[in-house]
């Protein structure tokens, strides 16, 4: 494994579990120092002192909710007071499956303002940081659903298709600058016992896309520090991704909603027998 040493610090939101859990693990390997961002009480200065313990190098830790942008400002002031970053990683995400008539505006609102705003907010607010550097990186989180609609998860694809288009769009304006800006497609991920039941109610074909997370951010970091501007982590994604190109819209819709429907059944029995 290429080592790269650095004193520059390394931001990761969503770091707590899943993914963002597996990207610290792996940027240590690689002794970067951390900067990592969760929600309350999920853990993540445990999990900061496990890696430093084992990695041995500098974690420091934040808790807020990136609903609040208030806190946003307050935590991209304090640590450019405190820091020198040279790698944004916006990991933290939100989805879910449900019939969009059952959908409340605070459920429709925290997808689109983590997703979306938390992550463009976080962006703007390092690249002063990151511009400060001989080399930095951004790797925004986005999602194969990203590369159409689907039913039942109207706002999640649509959230996740604009971290595609603002990803690829930065990763131009941003080149002469020297600044690697690099998006991910994962499709799912096992990361607990809700997502793998989740993921079990789909057909053979989507399960053959689901990597786990260290998998996950293995090729990731990987690419990015190969120049990549677009990664589709692992084959049968890839192959994923030529079906969204390739299949007519009318033919996919009508089978993701087959299948995605048959999550909601499956959230509807299992909230009616608890």
């Amino acid at each position: 494994m290429k080592q790269i040493y650095h004193q520059t610090y390394t931001v990761i939101t969503g770091a707590s579990q899943g993914l963002g859990k597996a990207l610290a693990y792996k940027c240590a390997q690689y002794h970067r120092n951390l900067i990592l961002i969760s929600l309350p009480n999920e853990g993540i200065e445990s999990l900061g002192k496990a890696i430093k313990s084992t990695h041995k190098v500098n974690v420091k830790t934040y808790e807020l909710d990136l609903v609040k942008e208030e806190l946003l400002n307050e935590l991209i002031r304090s640590i450019s007071e405190s820091y020198k970053v040279d790698m944004l990683i916006n990991n933290a995400g939100v989805g879910g499956t449900k019939r969009f008539s059952d959908a409340t505006e605070k459920y429709i609102d925290n997808i689109i303002s983590i997703n979306i705003r938390a992550l463009v907010i976080l962006t703007r607010g390092f690249l002063p940081l990151l511009e400060q550097n001989q080399k930095a990186y951004i790797l925004n989180i986005s999602s194969l659903a990203s590369f159409g609609a689907m039913p039942f998860k109207t706002i999640y694809p649509a959230s996740k298709a604009f971290v595609r288009s603002f990803s690829v769009g930065l990763a131009t304006e941003l080149e002469d600058k020297n600044i690697q800006v690099s998006v991910a497609y994962p499709g799912g991920m096992p990361t607990n016992k809700e997502v793998t039941d989740r993921i079990n109610t789909h057909n053979d074909f989507v399960k053959s896309t689901i990597l786990s997370a260290e998998e996950v951010a293995e090729i990731c970091m990987r690419e990015v520090f190969e120049g990549k501007t677009e990664i589709i982590p692992g084959a049968m994604s890839k192959l994923s991704r030529l079906f969204f190109m390739f299949c007519p819209s009318f033919l996919r819709l009508k089978m993701f909603k087959k299948n995605v429907l048959r999550e909601i059944q499956q959230q509807e029995i299992s909230n009616y027998a608890s």
